[in-house]
């Protein structure tokens, strides 16, 4: 089940991150040339570039918090129990998951809010309400990674130290 959802997460939101930075290298390409040799930009190139920074960012997230490649503060777990550090492991994702719905959330009644005001960007007049929808569906899909990650041991290890061990039966709950 867990490489069935790597894969998931990899070829959409991983992908469409993929594709945006992709766009992004082509439309400054494009646009850097076009100022250079012809005196005219793409139009529009920066608010593009700026929803596409968006999609690379929050796309970018649930892959992140999958491959456990977030920033760590570890200078303490050489100290710790196997079975504290997976306390603490199930804790983290625990809160981590509490934050990206919350941030979810309230990205998402920010959508509400942009589609019912019609706000759009100022040149090219693109509805903003998709995009922070977007960042919403990335914020939720990320806050159940690590949702996922309070029951189930994170399958990438983190690089900065060896994963945690099981909990013992008697703190699990269940037996090994």
């Amino acid at each position: 089940m867990l490489k069935t959802i790597e894969r998931t997460l990899r070829w959409s939101t991983g992908l469409m991150a993929a594709m945006a930075l992709f766009a992004i290298m082509w439309l400054t390409l494009v646009d850097v040339t076009g100022r250079r040799f012809f005196s005219h930009s793409v139009p529009g190139g920066l608010e593009i570039t700026e929803i596409l920074m968006v999609i690379v960012i929050f796309g970018a997230l649930p892959m992140v918090s999958w491959r456990n490649e977030h920033v760590v503060f570890d200078s303490l777990d050489t100290f710790l129990p196997d079975w504290v550090r997976s306390i603490q492991s199930r804790l983290v994702n625990l809160i981590c998951a509490g934050g990206f719905g919350f941030l979810a959330y309230l990205m998402s009644t920010r959508a509400d809010r942009f589609a019912e005001y019609g706000d759009t960007t100022v040149y090219l007049q693109v509805s903003i309400a998709p995009v922070a929808w977007m960042m919403a569906l990335f914020l939720a899909i990320t806050a159940a990674v690590h949702l996922l990650f309070v029951f189930v041991v994170v399958p990438v290890p983190s690089p900065h130290h060896p994963p945690p061990a099981e909990l013992p039966a008697d703190l699990d709950g269940v037996s090994s």
